[in-house]
């Protein structure tokens, strides 16, 4: 019998502000709203799931699953409000290199409501918590396109060390603009670093807001 790969293995994080539950089909009436708050998929620089395309990257995420490459979660909001246990966001381990203990934290999108609060801190405590307390990662790998300023500073504040930046390293594909070529920022955290890393994330979500 095959021994399960605990990288992609489903399961489900939870804190205060946010639940990272296993993807799956049940959560494609609450992510198709997610995805229309704020036009998301009009993004050229980041690639988010229409309204109509949520149902076949949901299945697209889930077959890598299948693959042991992905463990796609849905981020279900856990704050007070009229989004408290609805999905709001998709996030994954991706690229895993299960061997080398190695992730990367991508393919990650919020509805417009939730971006700029604590949830994407708290969602990042759980993943990294995860990857280096239970999986032992050596190291946590985050990329994003050069232009996506914003995802950026997001990665940056979480304590993330800039690794380089891939030139032209993808072609880029727009319904809106075509195609372009991509310049790919390579952040990391390792094992290493991790003690320090919790210890602002924890100082960031405990903040008064």
């Amino acid at each position: 019998m095959t021994t399960p790969n605990p990288f992609s293995a489903p399961i489900t994080l939870s804190n205060a502000a946010a639940t990272l539950a296993p993807l799956s089909p049940d959560h494609l009436s609450d992510l198709q709203e997610a995805t229309q708050d704020g036009d998301l998929n009009q993004l050229w620089f980041t690639a988010v799931p229409s309204a109509q395309g949520m149902a076949n990257e949901i299945e697209r995420r889930l077959g890598l699953q299948r693959a042991g490459t992905m463990n796609p979660f849905a981020i279900i909001s856990n704050m007070p409000g009229a989004l408290q246990g609805k999905a709001v966001g998709m996030t994954t381990f991706m690229n895993i290199d299960a061997p080398n203990r190695h992730v990367e934290i991508g393919s990650t999108w919020y509805r417009a409501a939730v971006q700029r609060t604590v949830l994407n801190t708290s969602c990042k405590r759980l993943l990294l918590a995860h990857a280096f307390d239970t999986l032992d990662c050596i190291a946590v790998e985050f990329r994003t396109h050069f232009m996506n300023h914003a995802s950026r500073r997001g990665i940056e504040r979480l304590g993330a060390k800039l690794d380089g930046v891939l030139r032209n390293h993808q072609l880029a594909h727009s319904a809106v603009h075509g195609t372009t070529l991509r310049d790919t920022c390579v952040y990391s955290i390792t094992c290493d670093e991790w003690p320090t890393v919790r210890a602002h994330l924890d100082f960031q979500i405990s903040k008064p807001r």
